[in-house]
């Protein structure tokens, strides 16, 4: 070999050299340049978005894509797009959805503690839940699903409930007797309407207007906030405002896939909810109070007052339900409930 050709050679092999060099420096700054994929949160519910429960899903879409933008994105699927209310909870558990907010009253089968809500007569109004569900007692009710596979992330109010039926008097219990009411899937509320001499049907949310209509069912039990956006007015003739219970709902998780998130995702995401839940709550009170006024203007069902001798009237219909149910509750969790009314 001669000496030009030596060095011709000892050059390429120097230039090949840095070539693998520098393309083995690019390689790292190559891959942290590539954007990751983004955590994405399937939200279903089961109401319509204009109800305080969309607005909080919303409320959360909208918090949880600011705090962490590019890396986390919420899909808010409301009226029952993706799952019926009878099916929900078992797409969360099999990962087809990460966020739900069920009615309470969906998680009897996980833990009998929870159909404290459904308890007639339990609370007063709306600010006594809101205290009892802040207190120590209520928020171990969140965590009390966790050997089941579910975490409560929140409490949402939708409101004190409302009973209203097809017949033109809706005044003490005697009025109901024998006709047939859609309720949702509760021991306790078929227990509290066979008290009372009627008929529970259970019955999918999305159902209800239909089975109104047709008279499947005579009546229903709801907040105004669904009464008036279900349009459920249209098809009752009279709405006794009885505020006899409360219709809540617990925004629910996957554990497993929540505690696999990252921590700062998990802190991230519990403060959206936070703020979202203040956001659900204030404006469930305003559209309780507007919703109520939207279907006394309507005037397609008529809205009955009751007085107190009336209320104690229901009272004392619905009273063996709190003694049937108080051993798969708790009396120390009953009483716990009955201190947030003072």
């Amino acid at each position: 070999m001669t000496i030009s050709t030596q060095r011709y050679c000892t050059r390429r092999h120097a230039l090949a050299m840095v070539g693998l060099m520098a393309g083995a420096l690019a390689m790292p700054m190559l891959a942290t340049a590539q954007t990751p994929t983004p955590i994405v949160i399937k939200f279903s519910h089961v109401v319509a978005d204009q109800t305080p429960k969309g607005q909080g899903a919303l409320k959360f879409k909208q918090l949880a894509e600011k705090k962490f933008p590019g890396r986390v994105q919420v899909q808010v699927f409301p009226s029952s797009q993706l799952f019926g209310d009878g099916k929900e909870l078992e797409a969360l558990l099999l990962g087809d959805v990460q966020m739900i907010a069920p009615s309470l009253s969906k998680f009897d089968r996980y833990t009998k503690k929870i159909q404290i809500f459904d308890l007639p007569f339990l609370f007063d109004d709306i600010a006594a839940v809101d205290r009892f569900q802040a207190s120590a007692a209520g928020k171990s009710l969140l965590t009390s699903m966790s050997n089941r596979g579910l975490l409560g992330l929140g409490y949402w109010h939708n409101g004190m409930k409302q009973m209203s039926s097809n017949q033109d008097k809706l005044v003490r219990p005697a009025d109901v007797k024998g006709l047939k009411f859609r309720i949702q899937s509760s021991d306790v509320l078929e227990a509290q309407f066979r008290a009372i001499g009627a008929s529970p049907q259970k019955m999918s949310f999305s159902e209800v207007y239909q089975g109104l209509q047709t008279g499947v069912v005579d009546g229903q039990e709801n907040t105004w906030s669904n009464i008036y956006s279900q349009k459920f007015f249209e098809v009752q003739k009279t709405i006794a405002e009885t505020n006899h219970g409360v219709i809540d709902y617990m925004v629910v998780t996957n554990a497993k896939w929540w505690n696999a998130l990252p921590a700062d995702i998990r802190t991230g995401l519990g403060e959206a909810m936070s703020e979202a839940t203040v956001h659900a709550n204030k404006l469930s009170a305003q559209f309780s109070a507007a919703d109520r006024q939207k279907v006394i203007t309507a005037g397609r069902a008529k809205v009955q007052p009751l007085t107190k001798e009336d209320l104690a009237a229901w009272r004392k219909a619905m009273e063996p339900v709190l003694k049937k149910f108080e051993g798969d509750i708790g009396r120390d969790l009953i009483d716990a409930a009955l201190k947030s009314n003072q």
